[in-house]
C-alpha cells in the first residue's frame, strides 16, 4: 500500500460517468462530514484486489475531526474504508443484486483514533487493521454486525498496548447511503481490553459499547479509541462489574449465540459398524459436509440467539431449501469450505446418542460457563462451529424449539452436527465442574 491524495470534490459533469457511482456516494458522505477536507490523506491499494492484489480495500481516507465540545468529544483522527460495498457495478469484485438489497456486503468500516499532542498527519496502522478483517470478510463471507466483537490478540498498533480487541458499533456520525447498487451502512471499530472482550462476551455487545461511551478516556460519546488507555471500565469505575454486567448476566443472559472454534466431537456409545455410524461420515473417501439445509438452520439459530425472544426456537428443518433466492456469489456465513459432495438432506438420518466426548481449544473451553449461565440458564442455545471442518455443537435447554434433541434423548445428531440438552439441574452441576474456568487465570489443562 501507499499513500497518496484522491481527486476530491464533485465529480465535473463531463467526468461523472467516469467516477464509479458507489465511490462517488461514499465520498458524498464524507464531504458531508468534512467540506473542508475534499483531499484526504488516503492509503489506496497498489495493486486493486480485483487485479489479483492481496488488499480487499480499494482506499482508506484518513480525516481530522476537531470533536464537539459540547458533547465532550476529543480530536482524533477518522478513517473510512472503501470496497466492502460494491464501488463499481460491474461485478468486478461484487455481484450486483439489485439497489434494494445491500452494496457488496452491505457495509463500510470506519475507526476513530484520539489524535496525540503535537501530531500532524494520521498513523496509517489503522488502515493495515482494516484490511485485515476486509481480507477475512473476503475470505470467509461472514459479513460483521453493531455489537460483534473481534478476539485480536494482539495490540492493534504492534505496541504494549492493552487495547487488544475490538467491537462493531454503528458510526455516530455517518449516516447510511443508497447507492445504485444497494444499501451501505458504517461499521465503526471500537478497540478495546480483555476484560472489556470478556465482559462482551458474557453479557453483551450493546452493553458493553454503552458502557464505553459513559467513560470518556475509554471513548466516550463517539467511542474513541485511545491507544494509551492503561485502565479498563471496570478499573476506572469497580461498580460497572457488579451493578451493570453481573447483574445483566443475572437478568438478561448473554445474546452472544455461538461462535467459531476449534472443537470436535466423537459418539462413544459404540464402535461404528457402518460408514453412516459416525460423526465423519464419509462418501467414498470424502468426508460428508453439512447439507446447505443443515448449515442454514445453524446460522438462522446463531441469528435468532442474538434477539432477546421470550421463548427461543431453532428453525425446523423443511424439506424445501431455504434462502434459494439468495445471490450464488455470496456464501452463507457458516457454509463449509470443503469441496467434498454434499449427501442429499433426505438421506441423513437424525441419530439418538448414548454418550459422546467433546473436545475443545482452551479459548473455545474458557466459553462454556458463558454457554451455561448466560445463555443456556436463560433458556437459550448455543452453538460452536469448527473451523476446520463441518462439525458443529449446539447446546439447548428444554425450551428451545425445533431441536432434534429432546429430554429422552439429549443427545442427538444429524450428520456432524450435534445436539446436547441439558436440563437446569445439569447445568447447574456443570458450571461447579468448571468453576476453575471462572477463577483462575491460567487454567492447566491434564
Amino acid at each position: 500500500m501507499d499513500e497518496v491524495r484522491p481527486i476530491g470534490g464533485p465529480a465535473a459533469p463531463g467526468l461523472a460517468s467516469l467516477f464509479p457511482a458507489g465511490l462517488q456516494a461514499i465520498y458524498g458522505e464524507c464531504r458531508r462530514l468534512y467540506p473542508e477536507q475534499a483531499n484526504p490523506l488516503q492509503v489506496t491499494a497498489i495493486v486493486k484486489y480485483w487485479l489479483g492484489g492481496p488488499d480487499p480495500l480499494d482506499y482508506i481516507s484518513m480525516y481530522r475531526n476537531l470533536g464537539c465540545e459540547v458533547q465532550d468529544v476529543q480530536e482524533h483522527w477518522h478513517y473510512v474504508s472503501f470496497g466492502l460495498s460494491d464501488l463499481y457495478g460491474d461485478n468486478r469484485v461484487h455481484e450486483f443484486t439489485g439497489q434494494e438489497g445491500p452494496s457488496g456486503f452491505g457495509f463500510e468500516l470506519t475507526f476513530r483514533l484520539k489524535r496525540e499532542v503535537g501530531e500532524t498527519a494520521p498513523p496509517t496502522w489503522p488502515a493495515e487493521l482494516m484490511q485485515g478483517l476486509a481480507r477475512y470478510v473476503f475470505q470467509s463471507e461472514n459479513t460483521f454486525c453493531s455489537g460483534d466483537h473481534i478476539s485480536w490478540h494482539s495490540p492493534l498498533d504492534n505496541s504494549e498496548s492493552r487495547i487488544q480487541h475490538m467491537l462493531l458499533t454503528e458510526d455516530p456520525q455517518m449516516l447510511p447511503v443508497h447507492t445504485p447498487f444497494g444499501l451501505v451502512n458504517f461499521l465503526q471499530i471500537v478497540g478495546v481490553c480483555t476484560e472489556e472482550l470478556q465482559a462482551a462476551q458474557q453479557w453483551n455487545g450493546q452493553g458493553i459499547l454503552e458502557l464505553l461511551r459513559g467513560v470518556h478516556v475509554a471513548g466516550g460519546p463517539w467511542l474513541i479509541t485511545d491507544m494509551r488507555r492503561g485502565e479498563t471500565i471496570f478499573d476506572i469505575d469497580p461498580h460497572l462489574q457488579q451493578e451493570r454486567v453481573d447483574q445483566g448476566i443475572e437478568t438478561e443472559g448473554s445474546n452472544l449465540s455461538g461462535v467459531s472454534a476449534k472443537c470436535v466431537w466423537d459418539d462413544l456409545s459404540r464402535p461404528p459398524e457402518d460408514e453412516e455410524d459416525s460423526r465423519s461420515i464419509c462418501v467414498g473417501s470424502q468426508p460428508r459436509r453439512l447439507s446447505e439445509k443443515d448449515t442454514e438452520q445453524i446460522r438462522e439459530a446463531l441469528r435468532k440467539g442474538l434477539e432477546f425472544n421470550t421463548k427461543a426456537a431453532l428453525p425446523p428443518i423443511n424439506s424445501q431449501r431455504q434462502g434459494h433466492d439468495r445471490p450464488q456469489s455470496r456464501k452463507d456465513s457458516l457454509e463449509s469450505d470443503s469441496s467434498a459432495p454434499i449427501v442429499p438432506h433426505e438421506l441423513v438420518r437424525t441419530r439418538q446418542l448414548e454418550s459422546v466426548h467433546l473436545k475443545f481449544n482452551q479459548e473455545s473451553g474458557t466459553l462454556l460457563p458463558l454457554c451455561l449461565r448466560g445463555r443456556l440458564l436463560h433458556g437459550r442455545h448455543f452453538t460452536y462451529k469448527s473451523i476446520n471442518g463441518d462439525t458443529a455443537i449446539t447446546f439447548v435447554s428444554t425450551g428451545v424449539e425445533g431441536a432434534f434433541a429432546t429430554e429422552e434423548h439429549p443427545f442427538a445428531a444429524h450428520g456432524p452436527w450435534l445436539q446436547i440438552l441439558l436440563t437446569g439441574e445439569f447445568v447447574e452441576q456443570m458450571l461447579e465442574d468448571l468453576s476453575e474456568l471462572n477463577t483462575r487465570e491460567e487454567t492447566l489443562g491434564p
